[in-house]
């Protein structure tokens, strides 16, 4: 097959046309929620995994529950979130103030196929584990919810305690 100069041209801008309408529709979801250059959020920011304190886990379940629901860390700690999924459903469980996370609600209602590509957020099938590691920078209270449709208004949410050390 031999290609012209204009078929090239008009292959390239199909390709780009339908890669930016892809990228739209599939409603990817990275960055954007409050971070600075240092990665440091309304909630803290991500840890490095050799300097976690501690591992705690969380499942979530078709019962529309994560357990625990209710965790309290210090002020500064680093913590490892091992998140398992022992429900037959898809469940995600995503850190967040409480203005974000309703933000990140609507736009999962907008596109509920949505793909994450944040350190604050994870999506897990059924059966399946994985993990999240955050530092705690402020006090206060860090909320979590799974935001996936109908889920969050089931009640799958939850709190972090952050203390002052």
């Amino acid at each position: 097959m031999k290609f012209t100069r204009p078929t090239i041209a008009q292959l390239f801008a199909m390709a780009a046309l339908a890669t930016s309408g892809a990228a739209f529709a599939s409603g990817s979801h990275a960055g954007g929620h409050g971070h600075d250059e240092g990665g440091e959020t309304a909630i803290g920011k991500p840890g490095i995994a050799a300097q976690a304190s501690r591992t705690i886990t969380i499942e979530m379940s078709d019962k529309m529950r994560f357990t625990p629901s209710d965790l309290t860390v210090k002020k500064g700690e680093t913590v490892r979130l091992i998140v398992q999924n022992t429900g037959q459903l898809k469940h995600e469980l995503s850190l967040g103030t409480q203005e974000e996370l309703m933000e990140h609600l609507e736009q999962m209602k907008k596109f509920p196929g949505m793909e994450h590509d944040e350190p604050g957020k994870i999506i897990l099938e059924p059966g399946k584990q994985g993990e999240i590691v955050w530092q705690f920078t402020k006090a206060g209270v860090v909320d979590f919810a799974c935001l996936l449709p109908g889920h969050y208004e089931a009640g799958m949410k939850g709190t972090i305690n952050v203390n002052r050390k």
